[in-house]
């Protein structure tokens, strides 16, 4: 087995990146939609195979077991590349909770079954009055002999149509002193009689997210994760994680290489506006790039990020957003047209990207509650 740590940075990225470039399909790079299972199978069945599925979970479960450095080289050639998000939150949400939480049991049973997607998960963790503020969550769940039986419902769950089991956060204890406490960690399957999925298309015609509604479903008592009524803490674990890599640069710099050719090909550097504004954009890009750096090294010299850690997701995002805007700015009066757009010979689909900027400022903590916890956290300011 590969010690995969014991090579040198650059090694690793060479090796990362040849594998990337050779074996990932043409045809998958850039998605602008989050693909079904059906789609990448053929993709993941190649990691698999290889045992680059789980890149942070520990060797001994079947993961790769890289350092902090090298899980961020992993991500950054698979952004840097345009490798499209597989079918992962089993992998970067469930299964290391299972890891660090689970019974041996759990961990035996559920971490194969992740790894070879014979399981794949989706998110219930929001809900219609409990989306950044999470703790407002109120399906529960009743413990009833061996089995938990719930109601409530979940929304914005990504793919859930197309997965075939959920991990959720439920109220167990609704008179708990505080909202964050009283919360539980479960299991279940999505192909049962008390489950209901619906769609919900968004501005680019495309089905991602999803309601789900439980109406007496159930899953068995050895499905809970953890201890009962200690779910929060859980859904914090992997918080810092989470904060850096969805602050990644990458989804701002392709942004902007992509604008630059849609720009030149379509003549907009020609007005002195539109370049003063490029220009902007791109400082923005490399300040934020160079701050991404910073909270990289803490990682990679094992230490904890702290709050300040949301800036990267603003700043990210915003960003972006002002790069898309731009797109459909130097598209003139194409601007509005749905489907790739000609220069040359690329295919630029500048209203997909501009729709695909919208959401990314508030999944993953809207920014405006990331602007509170630097406020509270980081400046100290009163309520």
């Amino acid at each position: 087995m590969t010690d995969w740590n014991q090579m040198s940075d650059a090694e690793f990225r060479k090796e990362v990146r040849r594998f990337f470039e050779t074996e990932y399909p043409a045809e998958l790079r850039n998605l602008s939609h989050r693909p079904k299972f059906a789609e990448i199978e053929h993709w993941h069945k190649k990691l698999h195979a290889k045992g680059w599925v789980a890149p942070a979970w520990p060797a001994e479960y079947g993961g790769m077991g890289l350092n902090a450095a090298k899980l961020l080289i992993f991500y950054e050639e698979q952004q840097r590349w345009g490798i499209v998000r597989g079918r992962d939150m089993g992998v970067q949400m469930v299964g290391p909770l299972i890891i660090k939480y689970g019974t041996q049991a759990q961990k035996d049973y559920w971490l194969p079954r992740i790894l070879s997607c014979e399981t794949i998960w989706c998110q219930g963790y929001s809900e219609p009055g409990a989306g950044s503020d999470l703790a407002n969550l109120r399906t529960r769940a009743a413990l009833e002999g061996d089995e938990f039986v719930i109601n409530g419902q979940k929304i914005w769950t990504t793919m859930a149509h197309d997965s075939t089991h959920i991990f959720m956060l439920v109220r167990t204890d609704p008179n708990a002193p505080k909202k964050q406490q009283g919360i539980s960690f479960l299991l279940a399957r999505m192909d049962q009689p008390g489950i209901t999925v619906r769609t919900i298309k968004t501005l680019a015609g495309e089905e991602e997210f999803c309601e789900v509604f439980l109406d007496n479903a159930r899953t068995p008592r050895e499905n809970l994760v953890g201890e009962m009524n200690k779910g929060w803490t859980m859904a914090k674990a992997l918080l810092s994680f989470e904060r850096i890599f969805i602050g990644s640069p990458n989804l701002a710099q392709n942004a902007l290489i992509q604008l630059e050719g849609f720009a030149r090909g379509r003549g907009a550097f020609e007005d002195p506006v539109f370049r003063d504004r490029f220009a902007q954009a791109a400082l923005d890009v490399e300040d934020h790039a160079a701050l991404y750096t910073r909270f990289a090294d803490q990682l990679k010299r094992g230490e904890t990020l702290g709050s300040d850690v949301s800036m990267l997701k603003i700043w990210v995002t915003e960003t972006f957003q002002r790069i898309t805007e731009l797109m459909v700015e130097a598209a003139g009066p194409d601007g509005g047209t749905l489907g790739p757009l000609q220069v040359g010979n690329v295919g630029m689909d500048v209203l997909s990207s501009f729709y695909k900027a919208r959401p990314t400022t508030i999944y993953g903590g809207a920014n405006e509650i990331q602007r509170n916890i630097l406020a509270k956290a980081v400046l100290e300011l009163p309520d």
